[in-house]
């Protein structure tokens, strides 16, 4: 690379741990210079060679910081970027983006006037099963799409171990958080839809946030369903595709996430496989007789976002994730909120007034 990009991270829990500092430590063009942990010594275990802060004053002062990644409870995130940001660092903050759209306004306004590189975090675009459907849409064998089904769905049916999760805070809650990557997902494939008809839930016995929900986003002939729920004890598809000509059904979630769990390394030359048992299952009709095959689904690699993100500040890219998709989806949320308020469909002309 023609120079190295020194970058912090905010936070270090499970965000910090496994989807930023792993990546900016191994990603070439990247050094991994600072890790803002308030409080607990886990950081500085696996990075003792990085330098460990309590602050975010201590991590501002760091010399040559270019880049700080946030990964903080998202009534954090505001504050956070904003203080980076005014403080002439890159910013990429991971879902959901901030706690508003308003707020997210107003970052990309401080970014652009500060010609900075502002992102969100929206790394399942790079999930190998999310590029297989992208691939078979693409490729036209279901003929013209009418409709997917796209859900996150979990089992927690207690009060769940990271206080934080369960608290009547701005951006809490399974919509914004499982719901930022469905919608993301969604535009990404579909673009603007022409309306958006929500429910948003409090499924579990004790909850303050909401644990559940069900959305419909209307496009001329299609629809898209994007649901998720903390009370699936036995889970539905991961996608389900139909289309003219046949129809392509996907179970259980990309490897990646676990596999950093699990130790293994980045860089292992089977990075985001999954085992044939996992292939979605593709049915179209030949000779009037039902056709059923595996896909293979192509190999997820979350090192691309990043990579992304080097290149774009090095004007080697445009930005694969800029800042007004994250203002577009929190936008959408918005919108479902208000549509389950109501129960009704509302319009989504105003996911194309971008800041």
């Amino acid at each position: 690379m023609s120079r190295t990009i020194r970058a912090g991270v905010v936070g270090f829990g499970l965000g910090g741990s496994i989807f930023h500092a792993p990546f900016l430590h191994a990603i070439d063009g990247f050094e991994l210079a600072a890790i803002l942990q308030p409080h607990g010594d886990t950081a500085a275990q696996a990075y003792r060679n990085v330098s460990i802060v309590r602050t975010m004053e201590e991590l501002l002062a760091q010399p040559n910081l270019e880049l700080i990644a946030i990964s903080t409870p998202p009534s954090t995130h505001f504050e956070l970027a904003r203080q980076a940001l005014e403080a002439n660092k890159h910013v990429v903050i991971d879902k959901p983006f901030v706690s508003t759209s308003d707020q997210a306004r107003q970052l990309i306004e401080l970014a652009r006037a500060r010609k900075l590189i502002l992102s969100a975090y929206q790394n399942r675009r790079w999930d190998g099963d999310f590029l297989t459907l992208k691939g078979l849409i693409a490729g036209g064998e279901l003929g013209r799409i009418v409709s997917l089904e796209s859900r996150f769905e979990r089992y927690h049916p207690g009060v769940r171990p990271k206080k934080w999760q369960e608290k009547n805070l701005p951006g809490n809650g399974i919509l914004y958080d499982l719901g930022s990557h469905l919608a993301d997902q969604a535009l990404v494939l579909f673009g603007t839809p022409e309306a958006i008809f929500a429910d948003v839930r409090y499924d579990r016995d004790i909850t303050d946030i909401n644990d559940a929900f069900t959305i419909y986003l209307f496009y001329p002939g299609v629809r898209v369903l994007l649901k998720a729920t903390l009370l699936a004890r036995a889970a539905g598809p991961r996608f389900v595709l139909h289309g003219t000509l046949g129809s392509y059904v996907k179970y259980g979630v990309d490897p990646q996430e676990q596999a950093m769990k699990d130790g293994i390394l980045l860089g292992d030359p089977h990075w985001g496989e999954e085992p044939e048992s996992a292939w979605g299952t593709l049915t179209t009709t030949r000779d009037g007789q039902m056709i059923e095959r595996k896909v293979p689904t192509l190999p997820g690699d979350y090192r691309r976002y990043y990579e992304n993100v080097r290149d774009a500040i090095l004007s080697l890219a445009p930005l694969a994730v800029p800042a007004e998709d994250g203002w577009r989806t929190m936008r959408l949320l918005e919108m479902a909120l208000e549509s389950s308020a109501q129960r009704s469909a509302i319009s989504c002309n105003a996911l194309d007034q971008l800041p």
